[in-house]
């Protein structure tokens, strides 16, 4: 597969504008409070059915933090009242039992995440026991050929954290950088040494972590294209395996702490999009490969054996490796992705521990998919994923005819046509290096509930 890319800029400023980022379709915006427990639970019970049921994935979201980073629009709990978490950690384990023994032990989980707010926040013995619990209810892998991925903050971990870590199952593991510039780091709260973060890539390395991916924004205060290349220039150095590099979406009128960044410091339209081009040129001439939207890969990843082998997937947590597993998410919050369903947790922990201790699973809202939403998120996800759909074979397991039921979508696409963005014919569709920074444009033009503006539609803009 060619997993090259072309920078265009004066494309990137035609195309630039709000969309969702397809980490499930339909997306967030679609789910109802008509969906609950009962769908759920009926949903699982179906997912068990049938000789070989899919394996599943594992998502704990852990809210807390520290401190606030201005940037973030996660759901995340500030404090430093560190036994905040004993309640909730006493009502995960109560989740976990009930969501464990509503799906088959012989399910294996091939995927598990802990994510956040920063799950490092918890202490050595929370996070055994987590782990420990976790095992009691569902089958986890004990070879060590599982995604076992964990986010964690080098501010709130030290080598004895990573070797934990390590100890207990985790076999990946994210971090978060975001800027080593000290003067953008005061100005969005988060202060953390080159150091702290170097000390926690090695102590991955040393305990034989498969993969450390490294996190970082551009469009924060103060940067410019010189800054964030000596950001890049360091990071590069250290020479993660996977790296992301985020858009900094400012939507104070959304996330409160956002308030807190003053919109003058942020860089202009044009030098953000000049920091962009220069990031994919230095992350290109250092030897990674764009995966899609924000990630980048070493050639040798995982995540870009499966781009190349056709295996790549996408969903909460972003690129994936395993498409097969029904996504069981816990905690406050999450989201699951069961058969044809998503579901969402309770977002406020009052909320939340009020549905536990009634015996209740704590989801509030979700969707069914249609057979219309279930054909449009296998084409978002093709093209997400490999840049490219194969029509024939589309028409062909879907029982449909291309060009009649996307009709209006065909039009459109011939405009992107023009434009360079990608090539269509009657069997493919396929994204060219420059239409890949824009995919998310293009899936735009299959999402029904966009077309239609149903639903309160707040999203970031794609660069």
């Amino acid at each position: 597969m060619d997993q090259s890319l072309t920078f265009d800029a004066d494309l990137i400023r035609r195309y630039d504008k709000a969309g969702p980022r397809y980490t499930s379709y339909p997306t967030a915006v679609q789910f109802h409070e008509g969906f609950g427990e009962t769908d759920y639970r009926s949903w699982a019970e179906k997912t068990n059915a049938g000789p070989a049921p899919q394996p599943l994935s594992l998502y704990f979201h852990i809210p807390f933090c520290a401190t606030v980073c201005y940037y973030c629009a996660c759901n995340k709990i500030i404090t430093k009242n560190r036994s905040r978490a004993v309640p909730y950690l006493e009502h995960l384990h109560q989740e976990i039992a009930m969501q464990g023994a509503m799906f088959n032990r012989d399910r294996q989980v091939e995927q598990l995440h802990w994510g956040g707010g920063t799950p490092t926040f918890i202490n050595p013995g929370q996070m055994r026991e987590l782990m420990k619990v976790t095992g009691e209810h569902f089958k986890l892998r004990d070879d060590d050929l599982g995604e076992y991925s964990i986010e964690v903050d080098p501010r709130e971990a030290d080598e004895q954290t990573i070797a934990l870590l390590r100890e207990i199952g985790f076999n990946r593991l994210s971090m978060g950088v975001q800027d080593f510039d000290p003067t953008v780091q005061k100005a969005v709260n988060r202060n953390q040494s080159e150091e702290q973060t170097l000390l926690i890539l090695e102590a991955a390395r040393q305990q034989g972590f498969k993969s450390v991916s490294m996190d970082l924004i551009y469009g924060l205060p103060f940067q410019n294209v010189d800054s964030f290349a000596r950001t890049l220039d360091k990071v590069i150095a250290a020479d993660p395996d996977r790296l992301s590099v985020f858009n900094y979406a400012h939507l104070p009128g959304l996330f409160k702490t956002q308030r807190q960044i003053d919109e003058a410091d942020l860089p202009a339209p044009a030098t953000k999009l000049e920091i962009l081009q220069h990031t994919f040129e230095q992350l290109g001439e250092a030897g990674y490969v764009y995966i899609g939207m924000d990630h980048f890969a070493r050639p040798d990843d995982e995540l870009a054996q499966a781009q190349r082998e056709g295996t790549l997937y996408r969903n909460f947590q972003g690129y994936s490796t395993h498409a097969d597993c029904d996504l069981v998410a816990m905690g406050a919050t999450s989201i699951s992705k069961v058969g044809d369903s998503y579901s969402q947790n309770e977002k406020g922990l009052d909320d939340y521990y009020a549905r536990l201790d009634r015996g209740e699973l704590p989801v509030f809202r979700g969707i069914e998919l249609n057979p219309d939403d279930k054909l449009r998120r296998e084409i978002i996800t093709q093209l997400m994923c490999h840049f490219n759909l194969d029509i024939k074979g589309l028409e062909v397991n879907w029982g449909i005819r291309f060009p009649q039921y996307f009709g209006a979508e065909q039009e459109e696409l011939r405009v992107m046509q023009a434009d360079g963005l990608l090539t269509l014919d009657d069997t493919r569709i396929v994204v060219q290096p420059a239409g890949r920074l824009l995919v998310r444009n293009i899936c735009m033009l299959f999402d029904r509930y966009l077309r239609e503006k149903t639903g309160s539609q707040r999203f970031s803009r794609v660069i």
